[in-house]
């Protein structure tokens, strides 16, 4: 027994000290061996923009710049996205140390609204052929036009910005303008005539024979690109970030945030049970970290918390399906509002919304659920009239799910919803007598 707990310590000291190395020499290796031969870095960004992609872009230029890389390459696919990433990733390409080319690739691609801004900032805009770019008008999230006094004073917000980054990169102001104005849209073709964007290219190693030789200014002066042959290295999202465009998803984080309130309500009004309200927070955790990459609309959240609380007083007190219909409306309308703004609407994020599948499915789900609940609770009363209810009255039971006041008791074989007649805490295992029945709730006293 000595001799085998020996020889673990060993191995697990081996294996501590061997990561240690590893990560401590690891990058060094890494860095020595990048800088070997030159490189251009390139990323993949599609769908909508958001921090994750601001978070994502803001990691590949430290990349490139701590291992020396030639340049950044961003082939973009977007349909646009919210207006504060947005000049975070402006910022970013504008201030970047190293050049930086923005290409809207494969072929079909489109930059859309906030894919014109972060194209136009890069030091070279390049489209494939068949992509397009522009259309990048104010509208609010549900993709309706928004009254006339925000829409002007969105949309010259937005003018300037884009009239801006123009005058940085010399390029078309007139036109990026009007992609805000009138939300027109270019074709690769139509861009590179209006100096919109630099280039169109075929693939890849199509751009970097078009601006080898060319000269970015960069935020550390003027660089003269060599890029002709060179490799190209893919940059991926890591796990964490591949997560997070997961639960942004508009229909996961509606599904996140009501499973998470009904999480919370149910144990609220069962206390003890504790699976509830772990999985609960868990959910609800997820889906506030997910709205945070979503234009959420307060008042969804709120009316899909609603028909949570109606959802568990349906089961408790048994309404008869009145409680139900509430919840089930309440759900209905909180997911088509839940991205539904209203007020000082993004004049660069597509029409995003919950998927009327998604929406239908939960609530004939809910509906099901609860009528088989109502059924179920209306054959009890069917039969056991109130007068044999009333012989559970002096009856013993257990407490099953601690009682604070609320709770769960075993009587007569059956499961019951109770509440503490003095308010007291009882804890489970105690003995309790009923003292009387309320609908389908029992009020008992700790049996002594």
């Amino acid at each position: 027994m000595t001799q085998r707990f020996h020889s673990a310590r060993i191995l697990l000291i081996s294996l501590f000290l061997g990561m240690l190395v590893t990560g401590i020499v690891g990058p060094i290796l890494a860095r020595a061996q990048s800088s070997d031969t030159p490189y251009v870095l390139v990323i993949t960004v599609d769908g909508t923009i958001n921090s994750v992609k601001e978070r994502f872009i803001s990691r590949a230029l430290e990349k490139a710049q701590y291992e020396g890389s030639t340049a950044l390459i961003i082939q973009l696919d977007t349909p646009g996205g919210l207006l504060g990433p947005t000049r975070e990733i402006v910022g970013l390409l504008l201030e970047s140390p190293l050049p930086v080319s923005v290409f809207v690739y494969p072929k079909g691609a489109r930059a859309g609204s906030a894919g014109t801004f972060i194209a136009a900032a890069a030091n070279f805009a390049a489209m494939s052929p068949g992509s397009n770019i522009g259309a990048a008008a104010p509208i609010s999230s549900t993709g309706e036009d928004i009254d006339d006094t925000l829409a002007s004073k969105v949309e010259n917000d937005a003018a300037a910005l884009i009239r801006s980054i123009a005058q940085v990169r010399d390029r078309n102001q007139d036109k990026l303008e009007q992609t805000v104005r009138t939300a027109l849209a270019y074709s690769a073709e139509e861009a590179k005539a209006g100096n919109v964007v630099d280039f169109i290219a075929d693939d890849l190693n199509d751009l970097l024979t078009k601006i080898d030789g060319r000269i970015a200014e960069t935020s550390l002066g003027p660089v003269v690109l060599d890029t002709y042959g060179l490799e190209l290295r893919a940059f991926e999202k890591n796990v964490l970030e591949h997560f997070l465009e997961f639960i942004s998803d508009p229909n996961v984080s509606f599904l996140l945030l009501t499973i998470g309130g009904l999480g919370i309500v149910v144990e609220l009004f069962n206390p003890g049970l504790v699976a509830p309200a772990v999985v609960g927070v868990i959910c609800l955790l997820l889906a506030f970290l997910a709205v945070g990459n979503l234009p959420v609309n307060w008042a969804g959240v709120v009316f899909v918390f609603l028909a949570a609380v109606l959802i568990a007083l349906e089961v408790v007190v048994a309404g008869f399906g009145i409680l139900g219909v509430g919840a089930i409306v309440c759900l209905m309308i909180g997911g088509l509002i839940l991205f539904a703004q209203v007020g000082d609407s993004s004049p660069t994020m597509p029409s995003i919304s919950v998927s009327k599948w998604v929406l239908f499915s939960a609530v004939g789900v809910l509906a099901m659920t609860l009528g088989y609940v109502v059924r179920e609770a209306h054959l009890s009363r069917k039969q056991n009239p109130r007068d044999q209810l009333s012989v559970l009255v002096g009856s013993i039971g257990s407490v099953t799910g601690e009682l604070n006041p609320t709770g769960i008791v075993l009587v007569g074989g059956e499961t019951w919803t109770a509440v503490s007649g003095d308010g007291s805490v009882i804890l489970v295992g105690e003995d309790v007598e009923v003292q009387s029945i309320n609908g389908l709730m029992l009020t008992v006293f700790r049996r002594i």
